[in-house]
């Protein structure tokens, strides 16, 4: 009787190490009901009860917890960004805007107005001054057509 008393106190103490140290290397997010203290402390308590209730409650199976997927696989991510024809409606109106900006340069007769220029003496910064390259647009730009 004696021998089966403490076979079952090794039993019982090697169950509480194990689920006290099984309870502290899980990640947090494997720890359900309340956080990775509390369980702790729980399992620590109430020796084997708290073990028992670890393992049955609070340990989240691996196969409980949701992936992570990428972007273009998430429907709630997808849902979220909007329709195509919201973006193609927006580079609609960029480009819309980008035409009336295009024109208010073509309008004026010699480009943006260039601002007054400074003294010698205050430090102030000279106007950028046209490219005489036949190569640039009117606005400076290498390359551009138009």
């Amino acid at each position: 009787m004696a021998r089966a008393l403490v076979i079952g106190a090794l039993v019982a103490a090697a169950f509480w190490v194990y689920s006290i140290v099984d309870c502290a290397v899980q990640h947090p997010t494997r720890h359900r009901g309340v956080g990775k203290p509390a369980w702790i402390a729980i399992v620590v308590l109430l020796p084997v009860l708290g073990g028992i209730l670890w393992f049955v409650v609070g340990r989240a199976r691996a196969t409980q917890m949701r992936a992570p997927k990428a972007p273009d696989d998430d429907p709630e991510f997808l849902g979220s960004i909007g329709t195509i024809s919201d973006q193609d409606e927006r580079i609609r109106r960029l480009e819309e805007e980008l035409a009336q900006l295009d024109a208010e340069d073509d309008l004026r007769p010699d480009g943006p107005a260039t601002p007054p220029t400074s003294s010698a003496g205050t430090g102030a910064a000279e106007p950028p001054t046209r490219s005489t390259d036949p190569d640039d647009d009117s606005r400076g730009q290498r390359g551009a057509l138009g």
